[in-house]
């Protein structure tokens, strides 16, 4: 995939491929953005983080000039989306929440359209069809109308298209939500592939372990500002505690599992997304030993426990005072 994307790549001078200082947005009484100021490394991917609300999208809408600011700079590569839109259009690309692909059209007649409104001839977009349809591994579903494609399918040609003419700057919006895990993977390994090429990237996204798995730096937004800010490391650290983690055999006793960790640690416990999951934040090693002790007198089984550092969702749930959305209500909002 690298020889199709990095030889369009442009050169750019200074280290920061986005600058933002001071932007704000309201719509009507509501102030959605309130003072966001974040930077982008070049050849970097940042991953924006925020519960559902937080000003996520419109940043990035602002950020790809389909929306105007009410105040504050936006630079991409050194250009103001407001008074440059055509230059950081031709520097950027979109990967909303939604597939942006006709359904009525197949993969390679899509591929061909975004081609030749870019500008390729007729001769030009089929050869670069092609090669998008290969590196993407979409080649035997390439005559098959889009609406009979899977979700994982229709996601990874909707990111072919967006760099149809290889982006400085790509804008993904939650690109794996609904996913099953085998397509998220897939996604995930496009995006790599992509950052490797040197593109900047800016990905917003409700998946915690994703953005472990692919951030060089995470942002968290919330009430439209941002509040932290650094490697998944430094956040980690931010914290200032260890975690401890612990599973149970019988998921109907989380419950009282979680009424004796919490007495036990003397801090709340956090109940995970898996039912017999729970954690809490916690250095001593000897309170851990106590409350695994007191689980068993209660005839709670534990089946595995770990004790480091904390993970990216009691970060996000320490910072924000709230869980990172689950799959199922990210589903709900995207109904809503």
């Amino acid at each position: 995939m690298d020889s199709i994307l990095s030889e369009q790549i442009l050169p750019s001078q200074g280290s920061y491929a986005i600058e933002v200082k001071n932007l704000r947005k309201s719509y009507g009484k509501l102030e959605v953005l309130k003072g966001i100021n974040l930077h982008v490394e070049r050849g970097t991917l940042l991953a924006m983080l925020g519960p559902n609300g937080a000003g996520k999208t419109t940043t990035i809408r602002i950020l790809s000039t389909l929306l105007r600011p009410d105040s504050g700079t936006a630079r991409v590569f050194g250009h103001d989306v407001l008074h440059e839109p055509d230059a950081v259009r031709r520097r950027v690309s979109l990967t909303g929440q939604f597939a942006s692909i006709d359904d009525d059209l197949t993969g390679v007649e899509n591929l061909v359209l975004v081609a030749r409104l870019l500008g390729y001839s007729w001769a030009q977009a089929r050869v670069r069809a092609s090669e998008l349809l290969e590196a993407f591994d979409l080649v035997e579903a390439a005559d098959r109308l889009v609406k009979n494609y899977s979700g994982g399918m229709r996601r990874r040609l909707d990111i072919a298209a967006s760099i149809v003419v290889a982006p400085d700057v790509l804008f993904l919006d939650e690109p794996t939500t609904g996913l099953d895990p085998r397509s998220r993977r897939q996604v995930w390994d496009i995006i790599r592939a992509l950052r490797a090429a040197g593109a900047t990237i800016l990905l917003t996204t409700q998946y915690l372990e994703e953005a472990d798995q692919l951030a060089d730096r995470v942002i968290i937004i919330d009430h439209g500002t941002v509040i932290a800010d650094g490697t998944i490391g430094e956040l980690k650290r931010s914290v200032g505690a260890g975690s401890v983690h612990i599973r149970l055999h019988d998921p109907a006793q989380r419950p009282q599992a979680e009424q004796i960790v919490s007495e036990t640690l003397g801090v709340s416990a956090h109940l995970e997304s898996d039912p017999s999951a729970l954690s809490a934040t916690t250095s001593d090693p000897e309170k851990v030993a106590n409350s695994l002790s007191a689980l068993a007198r209660a005839g709670i089984v534990v089946t595995n426990f770990s004790l480091g550092q904390p993970s990216l969702d009691e970060v996000f749930l320490a910072l924000t005072g709230q869980p990172v959305a689950s799959d199922e209500s990210v589903r709900e909002q995207e109904i809503a």
